[in-house]
């Protein structure tokens, strides 16, 4: 158990989920067929906006993680009101370049500190080890304060990705969810039966944002220290892969994309060399054998499948009196 408990396994840990989180907000956007590629910039809103609130302003950080999902939110309704009309390659080029040029800006502010990076921000595993001492809970654990409070945001990741997954998934299966499933299948179609397409689209569009802007500010305070580049393009194709690779139909599909496409590349570190050829290869085969992803609509049905199959009744013959 210690050996599960030291830096970088946490580390590796709190980069899962805030990946998982990013790779939800593809998903979320593609339950309405809507192909957004600025979830960076986006992202990158979140980032500033709480390090900016909670290092310059002194807001609570769980505060100045709500503003930054809510900034992200804002940003894109300005975006998505003009744009969400698009479809397609037009749509996804429209976002790619939002994100670009938010990545620009970011570069040339004095409050965003430009290309030096914003240091100073508020760490959130130090916060949680303050309370955790006041509280005694260190004590208890037996742990002292820096791994005591990587583990404790940890446990904080892990339960605000419980909580999104949840939401999504009663979303999914709710009215709203059946709505943007026909939206998805055919736009046309969906507006003859009296469905508001560009509401649902909207709908699909803040709420990724919203989660974006807050694994931004995450992020960012699980780093303490953003730059501009950390949300250039090489974020987008990133957290596009965490979504296709695990399968972009299902929403099991992101979470199991993000876990394995942050965790390979850190266990091939020992082969540095050939790590990206090796990470190419198997998107190369998965792509060619399993073009879907690793987890389908059908592999979920079969996985249900296993798990809800309930014994078949015995059937007692009655002997002859």
């Amino acid at each position: 158990m210690e050996e599960l408990l030291n830096g970088y396994f946490l580390q590796v840990f709190t980069f899962v989920c805030i990946n998982i989180i990013l790779a939800l907000t593809i998903y979320m956007t593609l339950c309405t067929g809507i192909l957004s590629l600025g979830n960076a910039g986006l992202m990158s809103f979140g980032a500033y906006t709480s390090a900016i609130l909670t290092a310059d302003y002194g807001f609570p950080m769980p505060l100045g993680i709500f503003c930054g999902g809510l900034m992200a939110a804002f940003v894109a309704m300005i975006i998505g009101l003009p744009t969400i009309r698009l479809r397609g390659l037009y749509l996804a080029i429209a976002t790619l370049g939002f994100g670009e040029v938010v990545r620009v800006i970011a570069l040339n502010l004095t409050i965003t500190h430009g290309a030096l990076g914003f240091s100073g921000i508020p760490s959130m595993a130090s916060t949680l080890s303050d309370y955790a001492s006041d509280w005694g809970l260190l004590d208890a654990l037996e742990m002292d304060s820096q791994t005591g409070g990587q583990f404790l945001m940890c446990i904080v990741l892990l339960l605000i990705v419980i909580a999104i997954v949840t939401f999504w998934y009663r979303l999914e299966h709710s009215r709203v969810g059946r709505a943007m499933a026909a939206v998805k299948a055919d736009e046309y179609a969906a507006s003859l039966t009296g469905i508001n397409v560009v509401y649902y689209k909207m709908m699909a569009f803040l709420f990724s944002a919203f989660f974006a802007g807050v694994a931004g500010a995450l992020y960012a305070h699980a780093t303490f220290f953003i730059t501009p580049t950390d949300f250039d393009w090489h974020r987008v194709v990133d957290i596009l892969l965490y979504t296709v690779f695990g399968g972009s139909n299902v929403l099991w599909g992101s979470v199991l994309g993000a876990a394995i496409l942050t965790i390979v590349p850190e266990s091939l570190r020992a082969l540095s060399e050939y790590r990206d050829m090796i990470y190419g290869i198997m998107l190369v085969v998965l792509m060619g054998f399993r073009p879907d992803g690793i987890l389908s609509y059908d592999a979920m049905k079969w996985i249900s499948s296993k798990f809800s199959r309930k014994a078949k009744p015995v059937k007692v013959e009655g002997g002859d009196d």
